[in-house]
């Protein structure tokens, strides 16, 4: 018995669509790549409206501007995320494509299972430049490799430091949950 997915989730493809319906009872919204348009936002805010999104993009440049298009439009949808590593195709017959539709049933559990929503923040609980100076993750020769640490911990992708900030902030992160998360960095 397939697990239920209530949100719809939006993928880039119908290889995505695929890859999560062996796994899960799941209905997609599939954006077709990188065309998503004005009408794809609206029937987005309409399913958001109605029955919630989920956010799934591939963790490459094109799959992190539709996510910053929607999450413009829809503030509310909740997001998954998996690892670049994770959406690595198994063998090299498959092309050099990187996404959602090579990630295995662990990957996307834990893509599931560590999903983020934007929630309301107090101005006062925003994270700083200064903060991500303290930890690492701007301005040190391994700020590169902690960004790409602290995604993983976090579920969040990984960000550049600009990117990193905005999405710490949106996604309420608090300075203790990166404290936490970087205790574990080697």
């Amino acid at each position: 018995m397939k697990k239920k997915i209530e949100p719809v989730v939006v993928v880039e493809g119908r290889d995505d669509t695929a890859n999560l319906k062996r796994f899960y009872d799941v209905e997609t919204y599939e954006t077709g790549g990188s065309s998503i348009d004005a009408t794809d936002l609206e029937r987005l805010k309409v399913l958001q409206a109605t029955r919630g999104i989920i956010v799934f993009t591939d963790p490459d440049y094109q799959g992190e501007r539709i996510r910053k298009i929607i999450m413009a439009a829809v503030p509310d949808a909740q997001h998954a995320f998996i690892e670049r590593s994770e959406g690595v195709p198994a063998s090299k017959t498959k092309g050099h494509s990187l996404g959602v539709e090579h990630a295995d049933f662990e990957s996307l559990e834990r893509a599931f299972a560590g999903i983020s929503s934007v929630a309301a923040t107090n101005p006062a609980e925003l994270l700083t430049q200064a903060d991500l100076i303290d930890f690492g993750l701007i301005l040190r020769a391994d700020s590169r490799r902690r960004r790409e640490f602290l995604g993983m911990q976090l579920r969040i992708g990984y960000a550049n430091g600009k990117q990193l900030l905005k999405r710490l902030n949106l996604f309420s992160v608090s300075r203790a949950d990166v404290e936490a998360a970087m205790k574990n960095y080697e």
